[in-house]
């Protein structure tokens, strides 16, 4: 992917990014989360994204993040719109034993969080995130060829022009490298729908 076609939201005081990899620095207290269930606030996570008016396509990326050891430090894919309407897929670190793999999608203002624990020892995590209009599906990877569906989605606000790219944030008092590499723009590999017919 052309890199030179992402720009900032919110730039992060330390990065790299070259000509097929980005590498940022998190800061304390960065986070993506609105209102539900703990009923803060927190916007200020940097984010680094394309924009793009295609209706269907996939997003390819690999996600390294060897030194996270901080609960909630994470790294993987976004698709920001505004501060109210946004999604995420990342693993968010937990304890020396387990990690949340979750995703989380955004709407009007309010956050959810879908999870599963995966075991501490995963480094690397491999995303693809498919767009169909207004509808979107993420899928994660250990290996970057078999993928394994984590959510389907529609966002209210997704049906135009969106913008969507990679996060880093480290929630609580840490910071820890995370890096982005084999980013990949391709046809849609969400395919059509072949069960019960639409309304």
């Amino acid at each position: 992917m052309d890199l030179t076609k992402f720009t900032w939201t919110r730039e992060p005081k330390q990065y790299t990014v070259n000509e097929d990899t980005i590498e940022i620095t998190t800061k304390p207290h960065t986070d993506l989360w609105q209102r539900t269930y703990y009923h803060f606030r927190n916007d200020n996570a940097p984010v680094f994204q394309m924009e793009t008016s295609e209706k269907y396509f996939s997003f390819v990326v690999k996600t390294e993040f060897q030194e996270s050891c901080c609960r909630f430090d994470q790294c993987g894919i976004v698709m920001y719109l505004d501060s109210e309407n946004w999604l995420k897929a990342s693993v968010e670190y937990e304890n020396e034993t387990f990690q949340h793999l979750g995703s989380v999608v955004t709407n009007h203002g309010y956050s959810d969080w879908a999870t599963t624990e995966i075991d501490a020892s995963v480094k690397t995590m491999w995303y693809r995130f498919s767009r169909r209009e207004d509808d979107y599906c993420i899928e994660c990877s250990y290996d970057g060829i078999t993928f394994h569906q984590m959510r389907i989605c529609h966002m209210y606000w997704g049906g135009g022009k969106v913008k969507f790219g990679v996060y880093a944030c480290s929630p609580e008092d840490s910071s820890f490298r995370a890096a982005f590499s084999n980013l990949e723009m391709t046809e849609c590999r969400w395919k059509v729908h072949e069960g019960q017919q639409p309304d």
